[in-house]
């Protein structure tokens, strides 16, 4: 005999229903340690995950715990909707991506690899091309570390793209979206590596200088993070004086000049490379230089933004 359902039965099957159309779930390809990494902040998150890699060892450890196998990439992009690239560059997307062509329609890529903003913004003209959205992404982070309080991602590409998937990807890190430009979360993200870079060598040097010196690096580091306080302080003098042109005083450029080569004394007279105090005496001099030559202050600004090349 076949019985109406009742109202319990209508509730319970709007409850299935319900937690059926509530679950998160996405793909990753890629299973680098940053790729790893989101893997895990997505299953912390309750977000089913399947996975990618040419590596199988690197799934087979996402499998346990708790990732699904994906045996091709055309079957990590069928299962979701949003597939997240984790790759070395963009032309790995190519490669990765270039076989499974058929299956990108409909679906959404959102690319948070690093390579230059132009290429960023060709390869969103290509994934586009085969029927699939797309958003580019540049990883901020501490390391491989998403989950560090000082990491977020920036986003660009067109807005409603990523607003409508903003809550999924939610649980890699905070979010900085920048704007429509394919290219711009490349844009930002590499700025800050130009910072970052040059920084680490520097580290590496001054560390370098206290340990030949027969001193504890411990006890300098301390000092080293309390004069990075003052980064912040130099960063909005600078930034307004770039937009003016760059901060530039000949006597003043003549005494980095001096502050270079004492520099260089100190690291050199302990057998440190100071290949990179080198460096940055090099352009102090060539501003010396371009000022002397113009009869009027020219700065390291101009120079590496490439300004007097433009107008001349």
């Amino acid at each position: 005999m076949i019985t109406a359902p009742t109202a319990n039965d209508r509730e319970q099957k709007r409850h299935i229903m319900s937690e059926q159309t509530s679950i998160r779930s996405v793909s990753v390809v890629g299973l680098g340690p940053m790729g790893q990494a989101m893997v895990r902040a997505f299953l912390a998150a309750g977000v089913e995950v399947t996975a990618w890699n040419r590596s199988t060892a690197k799934v087979d450890a996402m499998v346990a715990l708790g990732a699904k196998r994906a045996a091709t990439v055309a079957e990590a992009l069928d299962t979701n909707e949003v597939t997240v690239l984790s790759l070395t560059h963009y032309a790995a997307m190519y490669d990765v991506l270039g076989p499974a062509t058929d299956h990108l329609a409909g679906k959404v890529i959102a690319n948070l690899s690093s390579d230059s903003p132009e290429k960023a913004r060709a390869g969103a003209t290509w994934v586009r091309s085969h029927g699939a959205q797309f958003i580019s992404g540049g990883v901020m982070s501490a390391g491989d570390n998403i989950a560090h309080p000082a990491s977020y991602i920036f986003y660009s590409g067109p807005r409603e793209v990523f607003e409508a998937h903003a809550e999924l990807l939610r649980p890699l890190s905070p979010q900085e979206y920048l704007g429509a430009d394919d290219g711009l979360a490349q844009i930002f993200y590499q700025a800050l590596l130009i910072i970052f870079h040059p920084w680490l060598l520097a580290f590496d040097q001054a560390t370098a200088v206290i340990e030949r010196s027969g001193h504890d690096i411990d006890q300098f580091v301390p000092f080293a993070i309390r004069s990075s306080e003052a980064f912040p302080y130099f960063m909005t003098e600078f930034s307004a004086a770039n937009k003016a042109g760059g901060w530039a005083d000949l006597a003043s450029l003549k005494m980095m000049d001096a502050g270079a080569q004492h520099i260089i004394d100190a690291s050199e007279e302990v057998g440190v490379d100071a290949t990179f105090s080198h460096t940055a005496q090099a352009y102090w001099r060539k501003a010396v230089a371009a000022s002397e030559q113009a009869g009027k202050p020219v700065s390291t600004y101009e120079l590496i933004r490439g300004t007097q090349a433009a107008e001349a």
